[in-house]
């Protein structure tokens, strides 16, 4: 949502003119409003994902945006000549385009006959091809927010999957930014429902088209998209395995103690509290740990005051008493989200390392393994 500090989608310019930035299926687009006709003239930019953009009253556009091949990069556009020039690069990857996936908007049936999108990244690596026959595992990215959105920006930690074997799908589930309000508003009061549901459906929908292996499919998401990864493993036996980053697992315990700014924000995704305590109860991960059913591994920064890490204990716990494979990678120095590079880069190893124990592979690259019990 639009609730970031200084952060704006249109800009005025001379003659009764508006630019701003519209979204339809995932992907952003940049136009020019004329006040006076109400013509709407959408520009040919080579970006999908636009942030801030501003002007300088007349003619002259600035702006923040990036596509699925392109990093983040602050640019300016001459309206008269349509001449874009990058200022500042956040990143330069050096990477040849062909090891990058192009995601596809997809939308797909979910429940009660509603409709739900997502971004497909089918496998991609140009040195590489998968064996005849074999179809890819799945990743089902799950994000946060939860009322956010995932973009179509190019995602090096997407990229690291697809580049590896995996098909990834980036959901939008209902609640997500940049569908409408009618969309955007199915989450009320529907948190770890709507968007466990969307997420499965996603999965099944690409299932059922032939483009992924259906019993190699796996979830993934951090912090509100751990809650809705956790809840899929908890309450539903679609998945073969996922992985929990920082997952809320216990919405009581972060509706009692969040910090300022998300303050009162699980009062319209679950109810108020604690007048709908038993509600809470109900939809949190944690109290219903021993119906997990599947492998899963647990990524959890020691110094975490938003999801402690008595909540991932809990679930190793349920984990532990049922015997099934589990992996628990801690790291004493990281809060609620890795910061560290070193320790950014242990994360994603150690749950490649995962998968290919789960789902039996070998990775391409040498790395420490990480200790999985009960295999």
């Amino acid at each position: 949502p639009q609730w970031n500090f200084g952060y704006s989608r249109y800009a005025f310019l001379s003659r009764g003119r508006i630019a701003c930035v519209y979204s339809r299926k995932g992907l952003d687009y940049l136009a020019v409003v004329d006040t006076v006709s109400a013509k709407v003239n959408t520009l040919e930019v080579p970006y999908t994902t636009f942030g801030s953009i501003r002007s300088d009253g007349i003619d002259t556009l600035f702006f923040a945006a990036a596509s699925p091949s392109k990093a983040p990069e602050v640019g300016v556009l001459e309206l008269g000549s349509c001449r874009i020039r990058a200022l500042r690069r956040s990143l330069s990857t050096g990477i040849d385009s062909g090891y990058f996936a192009e995601p596809e908007p997809i939308e797909f049936p979910t429940s009660n006959g509603l409709t739900a999108f997502a971004l497909f990244y089918p496998p991609k690596n140009k040195d590489f091809a998968a064996p005849g026959g074999e179809l890819p595992p799945l990743l089902v990215i799950s994000h946060g927010g939860p009322t956010s959105a995932t973009t179509a920006a190019l995602r090096l930690s997407v990229q690291y999957w697809t580049t590896r074997g995996f098909a990834v799908v980036d959901v939008n589930y209902g609640g997500s930014s940049g569908y409408g309000r009618a969309y955007r508003e199915r989450l009320k009061g529907q948190w770890g429902i709507v968007d466990v549901e969307d997420c499965i459906n996603a999965a099944r929908y690409l299932e059922r088209r032939g483009d992924v292996d259906g019993k190699r499919m796996a979830i993934r998401g951090g912090s509100a998209g751990g809650y809705t990864t956790l809840c899929a493993l908890v309450f539903h036996t679609v998945f073969a395995a996922g992985a929990s980053y920082y997952g809320v697992a216990d919405l009581a315990a972060l509706a009692q103690d969040t910090h300022k700014f998300e303050s009162r924000y699980e009062e319209g995704l679950v109810g108020p509290y604690p007048e709908a305590a038993e509600l809470y109860r109900q939809r949190s991960p944690v109290h219903f740990s021993d119906q997990l059913s599947c492998p899963v591994i647990l990524l959890q920064g020691l110094e975490d005051k938003i999801v402690p890490p008595s909540q991932a204990e809990i679930m190793i716990a349920a984990l532990r008493a049922k015997r099934l494979p589990f992996a628990y990678v801690a790291f004493p120095t990281e809060g609620h989200g890795f910061r560290e590079g070193a320790n950014i880069q242990r994360s994603i190893e150690a749950e490649l390392y995962f998968y290919s124990r789960i789902f039996g592979f070998t990775p391409a690259e040498e790395f420490a393994p990480v200790e999985i019990e009960n295999l």
